[in-house]
C-alpha cells in the first residue's frame, strides 16, 4: 500500500487549502519583523508561538539561536530548513511600498523576506499542523528548523546544528525558493581577499612612493579576464569570479596609499575546490607579491555565541536517481500526478553546510521565485504557500516508506 493513498493526499490538500488564510497571516507577521543576520531574536520568538499553536511535540532554541520544532518520534530523522534572517532593504526610495508591510496584491505577498525565506517557514509550520491534525505521524521524526545567520554566512547554522545539537538526520530539505520545483544542488562559493602593498608618500610628489592602487588596477583587469576562462559544468553551469569591493589604506586623502585590497566573490562549479580557486588567482601575472587569503566569519549570533567558520562554501549536488531525489519527486507526483521539474539554484544556500561540508543528503523544494530574492520587488504567490505545505506534509511518509 502506498505511504500516502489518494484519500490521504486529498485530505492533505483540503487541509492546506483551509489553512491558506492562516499561512498568509503568519507570513505577513514574519515580514513585519525586521531581522537581519545576528538580529533574529524577535522573529524566532514569533515562530515559537506559531509552532506552539500548531501542536509541535517539542520546541527548542539552541545556544546559537536556531529554533527546532519536532513532530513525531520515529526512527527516520528528517530535517527541513528555513533561514530566519533577511538582507537589508538598501535604499528605501527604491521601494514602491513599505518593505515590512507584507503588502497583498494580485495573489502575492510582497516585502523583505517574503520568498527569502519566510514563506518556507510559514509552509513548514502549517505542514506540521496538517500532520498533527490528520495523524500522519509514521516511522519518522521531523524537525522543522528556523536557522540564523545564513545571509551572513550560509551553512554556518547547519555546521552548528549537526556538530553541536546532537541531531544527525538522514536528509535535509532546504525550503529556499525553487518555484515549486525540486532542486538538487547549486554552485559553491568562497570569499577571497587580495592585498597589495605599496609605499606611501605625500600626494604632491607621487614619484616618491609606490601606489598600490595602480598595481591593483592591473590585477583587477586580469581577474576580469580570468572570469572568461573558468570551467563549466553541464548541470551547474560556469564558475565565476568578480571584484565586489576595492579598499585602500592611506594616512590622508593627500597621501599615496600604502596598501590596496580587493574582495573577490568566487562561484565554484563542479571540479572547483578552494585550492584550485586560490591557485588560479595566485597565477595571475600581477599577483606575484600579493597577499591572498580566504576570509573567516566570526560575528556573534543574537544570543552572543561566536562560532567561527572559513568563508568557503562547497559546491554540492545530489544525483537524480538518489533515494532522496526519488522521494521528493514521488511526493510531488503523489499530489499532482505528474513529475516536477528538477533543477538547481543560481545562488547559494544552507546546503553548503548540510551536504557540502557535513555530507548529509540534501534536496530543495520551496515556495517563491528565486529571481525575486534580495530585490525591491520581493514577493511570493500565496498559492505557493499552500502547495509547499502539501509537499512538506506528504514528504516525510513518502521518504520513510522508501
Amino acid at each position: 500500500m502506498p505511504a500516502i493513498d489518494p484519500a490521504a493526499a486529498a485530505a492533505i490538500a483540503a487541509s492546506a487549502e483551509k489553512y491558506e488564510p492562516a499561512m498568509a497571516g503568519f507570513l505577513r507577521d514574519l515580514i513585519a519583523i525586521p531581522a537581519e543576520s545576528c538580529q533574529e531574536g524577535p522573529v524566532i520568538r514569533r515562530i515559537r508561538v506559531e509552532m506552539e499553536k500548531a501542536g509541535f511535540d517539542e520546541i527548542r532554541i539552541d545556544p546559537m539561536g536556531n529554533i527546532l520544532g519536532r513532530i513525531g518520534s520515529g526512527s527516520r530523522v528528517i530535517m527541513m530548513d528555513s533561514h530566519t534572517d533577511t538582507v537589508g532593504v538598501g535604499d528605501p526610495r527604491e521601494w514602491a511600498w513599505d518593505p515590512y508591510q507584507g503588502k497583498v496584491d494580485d495573489g502575492c505577498i510582497y516585502g523583505r523576506g517574503a520568498c527569502d525565506q519566510r514563506a518556507g517557514m510559514a509552509s513548514m509550520v502549517y505542514a506540521g499542523k496538517i500532520i498533527k491534525d490528520l495523524r500522519l505521524e509514521g516511522d519518522y521524526t521531523l524537525w522543522v528548523v528556523g536557522s540564523v545567520q545564513e545571509e551572513d554566512c550560509d551553512g554556518l547554522p547547519w555546521l552548528y546544528i549537526l556538530k553541536e545539537d546532537g541531531i544527525r538526520p538522514e536528509c535535509v530539505v532546504i525550503t529556499e525558493p525553487t518555484n515549486l520545483q525540486v532542486y538538487r544542488g547549486h554552485r559553491g562559493r568562497m570569499e577571497i581577499e587580495v592585498r597589495l602593498r605599496g609605499r606611501s608618500c605625500h600626494a604632491s610628489a607621487p614619484e616618491r612612493g609606490e601606489n598600490p592602487v595602480y598595481k591593483m588596477g592591473r590585477l583587477v583587469r586580469e581577474v576580469e579576464d580570468l572570469n572568461e576562462r573558468l570551467r563549466s559544468d553541464p548541470f551547474l553551469g560556469k564558475g565565476t569570479i568578480a571584484v565586489t569591493a576595492v579598499r585602500s589604506v592611506s594616512p590622508s586623502l593627500c597621501a599615496v596609499p600604502g596598501a590596496c585590497s580587493i574582495h573577490l566573490d568566487r562561484r565554484l562549479t563542479a571540479g572547483d575546490s578552494m585550492e584550485s580557486a586560490l591557485a588560479e588567482v595566485r597565477a595571475l601575472p600581477s599577483a606575484g607579491d600579493a597577499e591572498i587569503e580566504v576570509l573567516q566569519y566570526g560575528r556573534p549570533s543574537y544570543t552572543g555565541l561566536v562560532y567561527p567558520m572559513c568563508k568557503y562554501y562547497p559546491t554540492w549536488t545530489i544525483p537524480e536517481d538518489h533515494p532522496l531525489t526519488v522521494a521528493a519527486i514521488g511526493a510531488y507526483k503523489r499530489l499532482h500526478d505528474v513529475p516536477p521539474a528538477v533543477g538547481k539554484w543560481t545562488f547559494s544556500t544552507n546546503g553548503v553546510g548540510s551536504m557540502g561540508l557535513m555530507g548529509v543528503p540534501t534536496i530543495g523544494f520551496g515556495p517563491g521565485e528565486e529571481e525575486f530574492a534580495h530585490s525591491v520587488n520581493e514577493r511570493v504567490p500565496i498559492r505557493h504557500l499552500v502547495e509547499a505545505a502539501k509537499f512538506y506534509a506528504v514528504f516525510p511518509l513518502i521518504y520513510a516508506a522508501g
